[in-house]
């Protein structure tokens, strides 16, 4: 497994300095999955928006998870469409908003408005848990889905998909999780049984991977942790995922585009080994 790694990285990984690579001429589209290969903006969170864009060329991703120090909530609607217009000039689109903590009444409203004013279906949320209720009456009324982001053992609310799923199971079908398979695994999960089991409240997906099985797991590239990123590719074709799979970068954050060039490489390298 640590040879195939190797070679995949090696053939696949788009460093700056290999733009010209045929890898490097895939694009997102060109994965022939149903899945997508996206970023979350958390891992761009040192860095203002056309250097985030520059860096999601420079890897050829084209899809992004949109974080609210990029857009921020109170945005107008001139500041909405410029955003968009930046983000068209790199070819990217933004699928979903979040991951935004919600903790009273007012957050999970602003953040609806934000979610319809911005123009996506999709929010990654955190609300406190005697918030769901009311949550699931403005999933109802907007027509959102509504992922819910687990965070491992390092946050009490949400630190695993089966917990997730304990909260929203009774609720409306459109409120489901964010799989954040590096967490999940900290937290003793299988991320691969995990999408699995809970396939259909699965709306969006956090790729990252982490050293040890535990708290202590430090994030780190996918091609190096302990999760089965080949067997979860082959789990996502499986149960027909269609969401985003973004990469969450949260190593080396001042410095990340070696790391998200090595990872973004590595996991197209899986999915095209995988076929």
């Amino acid at each position: 497994m640590k040879n195939l790694k190797l070679l995949l990285i090696l053939l696949c990984a788009h460093t700056t300095f290999l733009v010209n690579d045929v890898c490097a001429q895939k694009s997102t589209s060109d994965d022939g999955e149903l899945f997508k290969v996206a970023m979350a903006g958390f891992t761009f969170v040192n860095f203002n928006l056309e250097e985030t864009l520059k860096m999601m060329k420079e890897v050829d991703v084209h899809y992004l998870c949109i974080k609210d120090f990029h857009l921020p909530l109170n945005s107008n609607d001139q500041q909405i469409a410029d955003f968009h217009a930046k983000l068209a000039s790199y070819d990217v689109t933004g699928y979903a908003v979040g991951p935004i903590y919600m903790k009273t009444k007012e957050e999970v409203d602003r953040g609806f408005d934000y979610a319809k004013r911005v123009g996506v279906k999709l929010i990654v949320g955190v609300p406190n848990h005697d918030l769901l209720p009311y949550v699931d009456q403005k999933v109802k009324e907007y027509d959102f889905k509504y992922a819910i982001h687990l965070h491992g053992p390092d946050i009490e609310l949400y630190p695993n998909a089966e917990d997730i799923y304990s909260h929203v199971k009774d609720l409306d079908s459109r409120i489901g999780m964010c799989l954040d398979i590096g967490h999940d695994a900290r937290d003793g999960r299988d991320p691969i049984a995990d999408l699995k089991k809970y396939k259909d409240r699965v709306f969006d997906i956090h790729m990252k991977n982490t050293t040890a099985a535990t708290k202590q797991g430090k994030t780190c590239e996918i091609s190096r942790g302990i999760i089965d990123i080949p067997k979860f590719v082959k789990m996502l074709r499986k149960v027909k995922y269609s969401g985003a799979c973004s990469l969450e970068y949260e190593r080396n954050m001042k410095t990340p585009l070696a790391g998200i060039a090595e990872s973004i490489g590595y996991f197209r390298g899986v999915i095209d080994a995988t076929k």
